[in-house]
């Protein structure tokens, strides 16, 4: 008997001391397909875990003897997906995106919440079972990047608020350690090169307010006729619109960033995007498309575009380039480190709540 009291005690004691979890990462889709800030995203959350202790790994499809205790997936799984895992008993934390949804007039939203209950309670349960939307209310945990993005799973999807966490983008060390440096007349943007971020718009209003801007990203694919015909109005406007490809090298695109009159974003749908917290952590004013993510990110210390035309877009480039270098520096964003320790209290609660 005393010997079974000293081996409870001593399992016991062992999630108080030190506790390894198993988590395997997933996403929908390959990063050979799609880069850009999310495939960053992904990347270093999985850097900054395994840095906080935490026993993470990629999900491989073909390796049915990986044993998990929960899979962290970015994204939306599918139906079948989440109920496969739901049976074998592995616990989720889902973070989705709500770029689409999160950049909706408030109008749009309250009718796609009037949609959620009315599907909820009435549709068939064929139709519930393809939108997958009990995932919010099912999943052991769910992460949005912005409070705002937290209150429309709460308000829309009615995520439980005892599983819904806030867990923001963080910044590598090469932007938040930059040195500062003398700022010169480019204004940058870093963004993959695709209507949502509006890059053709952008240099056509640079073109408009004679105010150089320079475009740091690449396409998804060379073919595409957006991509060509933003690399032909910066082939033909060189004096204003700078494009020279995309720049993986950290360190120099902190370096930019340092450089930089100012960071602009004009798109019409966005998350939390990473490129402007890292010109952020380089003290560099922003100028961001008027949008819910952006305002409760960076509140006053940042400037904001409406979504309108070109021409009204110019007027607001051209005012935010002269004003520039008195804008405020917009507040340093968390490490990675940080972010990595908030998830692995995620984790840890995740898999201390039951279905």
């Amino acid at each position: 008997m005393l010997g079974w009291k000293r081996k409870q005690i001593a399992v016991g004691a062992v999630p108080r001391i030190m506790r390894r979890v198993k988590v395997l990462f997933d996403h929908e889709t390959p990063f050979v397909l799609a880069h850009g800030g999310f495939q960053i995203q992904i990347e270093q959350t999985m850097a900054a875990v395994r840095a906080n202790g935490v026993d993470a790994d990629w999900m491989r499809w073909w390796q049915e003897d990986q044993q998990p205790e929960l899979i962290h997936f970015f994204g939306r799984p599918t139906p079948g997906y989440a109920e496969l895992a739901r049976n074998k008993g592995i616990k989720m934390v889902f973070a989705p995106l709500l770029t689409g949804v999160g950049s909706r007039s408030p109008a749009r939203l309250l009718a796609q919440k009037v949609v959620f209950k009315v599907v909820r309670r009435f549709a068939p349960p064929g139709l519930k079972f393809r939108l997958n939307w009990d995932l919010f209310m099912r999943s052991e945990a769910v992460v949005a990047l912005t409070p705002f993005e937290a209150k429309l799973m709460r308000t829309i999807y009615a995520t439980p608020a005892d599983r819904l966490h806030v867990a923001p983008n963080g910044v590598e060390d090469a932007f938040l350690k930059s040195e500062p440096a003398e700022r010169g007349k480019w204004l940058v943007c870093t963004a993959v090169i695709t209507e949502r971020k509006r890059v053709v718009e952008l240099a056509q209003s640079a073109i408009a307010a004679k105010t150089p801007v320079w475009v740091i990203g690449t396409p998804y694919a060379e073919s595409d006729p957006y991509a060509q015909k933003f690399i032909d109005i910066a082939k033909g406007h060189s004096e204003f619109v700078r494009y020279e490809g995309g720049i993986r090298d950290r360190a120099k695109l902190a370096r930019i960033y340092r450089e930089a009159r100012g960071f602009v974003l004009l798109s019409d749908r966005e998350t939390l995007s990473l490129s402007a917290l890292e010109a952020s952590a380089c003290e560099c004013p922003l100028l961001l498309t008027d949008l819910p993510w952006a305002r409760t990110t960076f509140g006053a210390m940042a400037s904001y575009c409406p979504l309108t035309g070109v021409s009204a877009t110019a007027q607001t480039l051209r005012q935010f380039y002269d004003q520039a270098p008195g804008l405020p520096t917009p507040p340093k964003p968390k490490s990675w480190l940080e972010i990595g320790a908030e998830f692995k209290k995620i984790y840890e609660r995740a898999l201390s709540n039951s279905r």
